[in-house]
């Protein structure tokens, strides 16, 4: 018996050894799919992936579908692809402040729509997106602390998305075509300035100045045209005063059948 017991417990032994070390491969390669410096978590109930200080330059891409809560803050990401986050449909919340985002291509969001209720852009360097890339999202946006320009564009913008409460402040006009508009909450601005009505006023006076600059070539054209007969007809007038009577009468004859 105690030989029997002997080997039992050896195999007992052998086989946690051997679940052990498939849990810890498992571990490993699950650790080697994602990106250095992140990792899935599980916080409050919902699926988490963190990836804050990880010196990304980039979205990843091995990140699990299922995940809930996705924190890129804190990295060296430049830009937004369009669908960055196609692959996420559970996504609930997503933070990437404290980035280097300059730029948001149509569509980087797609895919979003329907889950995602909390967007944190801030502390980038957005200065100028097109409303279309949040079109369609009903999360709460943080777009605070950005060097934007103040223009009808960021009007359009503000006026597509849904602000997180106590963030407009924190949007504040780096650059303007106004002078006097730099340093200023945007909101505060647009209270006074309607950026988009002031850029239709100066497309209206442009094309106006267009159809007057050609306006003036067609009569130009037409003063030189009716001139330049003129002078031609004096000429040819001229030229008959001086043939023979008899020819002239002719040529006379001649110029008046023609004209008629």
């Amino acid at each position: 018996m105690p030989a029997a017991e002997g080997v039992l417990l050896r195999s007992v032994t052998m086989w946690l050894l051997l679940q052990s070390l498939l849990l810890l491969a498992s571990c490993l390669r699950s650790a080697a799919a994602f990106p250095k410096g992140c990792y899935p978590s599980e916080e409050e109930g919902l699926k988490t992936f963190r990836c804050s200080n990880a010196r990304l330059t980039e979205v990843p891409r091995d990140i699990p579908n299922d995940t809930n809560k996705l924190f890129l803050d804190s990295n060296r990401i430049p830009f937004l692809p369009r669908d960055a986050f196609r692959d996420l449909p559970l996504l609930l919340e997503l933070d990437l402040s404290h980035n280097a985002i300059a730029s948001v291509e149509s569509g980087a969001f797609r895919g979003l729509a329907e889950h995602l209720h909390s967007l944190d852009l801030s502390s980038n360097r957005l200065v100028s997106v097109s409303k279309d890339a949040f079109s369609n999202l009903k999360a709460k946006v943080n777009l605070s602390n950005n060097p934007w320009l103040c223009d009808c564009r960021l009007q359009e913008l503000i006026r597509t998305v849904d602000l997180v409460a106590g963030s407009s402040g924190g949007i504040v006009c780096h650059s303007s075509a106004q002078e006097e508009h730099v340093g200023k909450a945007f909101l505060q601005v647009i209270a006074d300035t309607d950026f988009c009505n002031v850029y239709k006023k100066t497309t209206d006076i442009a094309m106006l100045v267009t159809m007057f600059g050609w306006f003036a070539m067609v009569i130009s054209y037409l003063v030189y045209y009716v001139r330049q007969n003129q002078e031609d007809a004096r000429r040819h007038l001229e030229y008959l005063k001086s043939l023979p009577s008899k020819q002239r009468r002719s040529e006379e004859s001649s110029t008046i059948s023609t004209v008629v």
